[in-house]
């Protein structure tokens, strides 16, 4: 196997034996196959597409099987060889559509080659040595390091957009023009001739229609369960039996919540899960009880303790340990080999299993945290903001956030989070927050210093409150006196970054690794156009944020 698309690859070069999240060669190869069989079915959607013929079912399973192959997404074999089985079969719907178009325009259809005619079903049968065909190595040797580097970026970062667009097509938004951009980049990277210059543009153009997929998930969540409010969250358990809720998907916990209505069970939420206490929809079910727990990385120790039923709903699953492995279900496109699968229209293998474990004996040691800061909350007090800003008693902007992980040197956050100056304000979203949310940062004239936007699925939040900020000092985000420090994992994070790049923010500090996938001379356009920059100790980070480096530039004023 050979797989380099999380932050955690092997000696920062790529897992070749097993991966660092668990993944086995054949589960590798499986998912490689999978994302090939995709580009042939985009290859016939992207061309029926321009002659006007559109299919629903098509769109989805392209968009469904890129998130399938997300990092610590599904690792159950069997499951992944049924959905490479469907691949076959979508694929020929796909090229009768486009045929059947093709003739009724006047055309004579393209005669297609590459993953458009690969032999899928027999693929199947042998994954590996299939597998190794299409493997990065292979393209590697015809198209070259750069190339191949590039198109791992568009490819990862379409993984991450299919995760947005499927969250957002469940609470019913989506965009024929989303689908579309799918079909036309998998089309793209199957062509045998590439140039630099214009992969770079398709990997911003990636990060322009991502900043659509994230408003089409806002608009979900927040036309589905309300816009977040600041919230005060319990983070220990209270006596009874309970269930934990981890992963991203909102309508999954909300379904949970009405089929244990009564039944005197407590739901918590973990990971990413933790933003649902803020959406009014949501907390106002009292047996809604709070946030246990911590990252993902940890469900490992923590699944282990928690004294119930435990429902992973998205990307993020580790390999469940024997002590929790019959309390812990999957649903949606996660999957584990061994692990019961649920649909959230009958959670009742849930509610069983939480009913016969212990649940808390008693309650725990309370302690809340405050959350709740997505768009509409910060700019519902913005005018109080500008004037703190204005008046001078906020100096300074962080964005401290992005996804966490188990590598060593993922301290740094916390440690940068703790020496942000008393004047400043830090924005946070996604589980790397978990590395200081529980911290206390007092506020700054009513304003708390520390801004928990949301779920990385939340990004959204973030832009618009720099976006409305910018508008107000009538400057661009560049022109804030705003800075990023982003962590990054898995693929999602890699369509955020593009997503930024495309708006044009300049600055950013990456770690706590830079992608193994960015080849040096990648790297470089990225250093020269947008300034990108490895994270470094907190010390001359910040000095170089703050001007009190004697090379480093100076910090961000606004221009009143």
């Amino acid at each position: 196997m050979f797989c380099y698309q999380c932050e955690q690859s092997a000696r920062g070069i790529g897992c070749t034996t097993l991966g660092q999240c668990g993944k086995d060669p054949e589960t590798a190869a499986l998912q490689d196959l999978l994302v090939h069989a995709a580009k042939g079915i985009s290859m016939y959607a992207h061309r029926a597409r321009q002659l006007k013929a559109v299919d629903h079912e098509i769109d989805m399973f392209v968009t469904e099987a890129l998130f399938t192959t997300v990092t610590n997404v599904n690792f159950d074999p069997d499951r992944l060889k049924s959905n490479i089985r469907k691949a076959a079969v979508v694929r020929e719907k796909a090229k009768s559509i486009y045929t059947n178009a093709a003739v009724a325009a006047g055309q004579t259809p393209e005669k297609l080659s590459g993953p458009a005619t690969w032999a899928i079903l027999e693929a199947v049968e042998s994954p590996m040595t299939s597998a190794f065909e299409i493997a990065v190595e292979k393209r590697r040797e015809r198209l070259g390091d750069d190339i191949t580097s590039l198109i791992e970026l568009i490819t990862y970062g379409l993984k991450g957009m299919a995760a947005y667009a499927d969250h957002a097509s469940i609470l019913g938004q989506e965009d024929d023009t989303v689908f579309a951009f799918f079909h036309e980049s998998l089309d793209l990277l199957t062509n045998p001739k590439q140039e630099i210059g214009a992969l770079v543009g398709h990997a911003l153009k990636c990060g322009e229609v991502n900043i659509r997929v994230m408003e089409m998930l806002d608009a979900g969540n927040t036309g589905t369960y309300g816009h977040p409010e600041p919230t005060s969250v319990r983070t220990t358990g209270v006596k009874g039996k309970a269930i934990l809720v981890s992963g991203h998907e909102l309508s999954d916990l909300e379904a949970l919540l009405k089929q244990t209505e009564g039944k005197n069970i407590n739901i918590y939420t973990h990971g990413e899960m933790l933003p649902a206490n803020a959406y009014p929809e949501l907390k106002k079910h009292a047996h809604l009880k709070g946030n246990w727990g911590g990252a993902w990385q940890d469900q490992q120790k923590e699944f282990e303790a928690f004294p119930g039923a435990v429902l992973m709903t998205t990307n993020c699953i580790q390999k469940p340990r024997e002590s929790y492995n019959k309390r812990i279900f999957t649903s949606g496109l996660v999957a584990w080999p061994g692990v019961t699968h649920v649909s959230k229209k009958d959670f009742g293998p849930i509610i069983e299993s939480a009913l016969s474990a212990d649940g808390f004996a008693e309650d725990e040691p309370q302690h809340n945290i405050t959350i709740g800061y997505a768009h509409n909350a910060v700019l519902g007090v913005a005018d109080k903001v500008i004037a703190a800003v204005k008046g001078g008693d906020i100096k300074h902007f962080y964005l401290i956030g992005g996804c966490d992980g188990a590598r060593s040197g993922r301290n740094y956050y916390t440690e940068f989070a703790e020496a942000v100056p008393k004047d400043s304000v830090i924005l946070t979203l996604a589980c790397g927050k978990f590395r200081f949310n529980k911290l206390e940062f007092s506020d700054i004239g009513g304003i708390p210093r520390l801004l928990d936007v949301g779920q990385c699925n939340d990004a959204y939040s973030a832009v618009k409150i720099a976006q409305a900020l910018a508008s107000a000092f009538n400057t661009d985000i560049n022109g804030l006196p705003l800075s990023f420090i982003l962590s990054w994992y898995e693929q999602k994070a890699v369509c955020i970054l593009l997503s930024l790049l495309h708006l044009g923010v300049k600055d950013i500090r990456l770690g706590p690794t830079m992608p193994a996938f960015i080849t040096p001379a990648v790297l470089k356009v990225l250093v020269d156009n947008f300034n990108i920059m490895p994270t470094t100790t907190v010390e001359k980070d910040l000095g170089g944020i703050l001007g009190t480096n004697s090379k480093a530039g100076t910090q961000r004023t606004v221009r009143l």
